[in-house]
C-alpha cells in the first residue's frame, strides 16, 4: 500500500483494493465510485463530492487505460498530472484513489473484453473503433475490483454512460449508475481534459458547441420536430462562425436507446463531436418532449 494525503490513502495493488472494498461490507459501509483517467477538473469534483454525501466511503480511481485508445490516438500524449489529481482528491476529502499501473490491471496473458454490442459503433463509436470495448471491459474489472454501492458518471459522456448502463443492467452488475450534469465553464464550454490541447484561437472558437446545442433546443422547443433541419442548423453555425473546426458528427437520438430520429419526440439527445487542430471535442444537450 503507497500513502498518499493523510486521511486518504493512495491504493496501486487490485488485491489490496479488493480487501478494502470487503473490509467495508464487513462493516455495512457503502461505497460510493468515481472512474477517471486523471487530469482531474471541476467536473470530476461535482462527481466526487456527490458521491461523498451519498456514500460512507468515495473511491476515486485514476487509471489512463490503454485499451480505450484507438491506433490512430496517441496514448503517450494523453495528459497526466498525478500529484495535481492528488491535491484535488485531498480537497474533495476521497478516502481512496485507486491508482493502479497497466501492468496491474492487465497482467501479462490477459485475454478477456466486454462489449456492449449495437450502443459501441455508433456516434463516436463510429470514428473510434474498439474505443467502447476499451471502456466498458475495464469499468467492469473497476467494479469487480471496487465493489461500489454507486457508480457516478458525467452526462458529458453521455454514449458511454448509457453503454455502461447497459451493461450494468445485462451483466446484473449490483451497483446503481448515477449519471449527473455536464461541468462547463463560464462561456459554456464543456469541461474536458482534452481542453488542454487547444490554442488560443481554438478555444475561443470552442465555445460555438454550446451555443449551437442551446440554438438547437430553442428551435425545437419552438415546434421544429425535423431532425435534418436541426442537424443543419448545428452544422451552419459551427462552420460559418469557426476556422479550425471539423465536424466528425452532428446526431440528434432517442436519449436511452441512442437510436436515431427522423422525427423528434420523447426524449431526445442532441450529441456532437468535432475536432478543433488536434482536439476532438465532444458535447451534448437533453431535449424533452411530451
Amino acid at each position: 500500500m503507497d500513502q498518499g494525503f493523510k486521511g486518504m490513502r493512495v491504493i496501486t495493488s487490485v488485491s489490496f483494493m479488493r480487501r478494502l472494498s470487503q473490509k467495508a461490507g464487513r462493516e455495512r459501509k457503502t461505497i460510493g465510485f468515481v472512474p477517471t483517467m486523471g487530469c482531474l477538473h471541476e467536473g470530476h469534483a461535482s462527481l466526487l463530492r456527490k458521491s461523498k454525501k451519498e456514500n460512507d466511503i468515495t473511491v476515486l480511481s485514476i487509471f489512463v487505460n490503454p485499451k480505450q485508445f484507438t491506433p490512430t490516438e496517441d496514448f503517450a500524449r494523453y495528459p497526466r498530472d498525478f500529484k495535481k489529481d492528488e491535491l484535488l482528491a485531498k480537497n474533495q476529502k476521497v478516502d481512496i484513489i485507486f491508482h493502479p499501473s497497466a501492468e496491474e490491471i492487465y497482467p501479462e496473458g490477459y485475454l478477456t473484453a466486454v462489449e456492449v454490442e449495437g450502443l459501441s459503433d455508433i456516434l463516436c463509436g463510429k470514428f473510434r473503433p474498439g474505443h467502447f470495448r476499451g471502456v466498458t471491459t475495464v469499468v467492469l474489472k473497476l467494479l469487480n475490483i471496487v465493489s461500489p454501492h454507486r457508480l457516478y458518471l458525467g452526462q458529458k459522456d453521455a454514449q458511454q454512460a448509457v453503454i455502461i448502463q447497459k451493461m450494468v443492467e445485462d451483466l446484473n452488475v449490483p451497483v446503481k449508475v448515477k449519471v449527473l450534469p455536464t461541468v462547463r465553464e463560464e462561456d459554456g464550454l464543456a469541461m474536458s481534459s482534452r481542453n488542454a490541447y487547444l490554442t488560443a484561437q481554438e478555444r475561443q472558437e470552442a465555445r460555438i458547441l454550446f451555443e449551437a446545442l442551446n440554438l438547437a433546443t430553442t428551435k425545437i422547443l419552438s415546434g421544429e420536430r425535423d431532425s435534418k433541419n436541426i442537424v443543419g442548423m448545428i452544422r451552419d453555425l459551427i462552420r460559418s462562425k469557426t476556422q479550425t473546426s471539423r465536424i466528425d458528427y452532428i446526431e440528434c437520438v432517442d436519449a436511452r436507446s441512442l437510436e436515431p430520429l427522423t422525427i423528434l419526440s420523447g426524449d431526445i439527445l442532441i450529441a456532437l463531436a468535432v475536432w478543433f487542430g488536434a482536439a476532438r471535442l465532444i458535447d451534448n444537450i437533453c431535449v424533452r418532449l411530451p
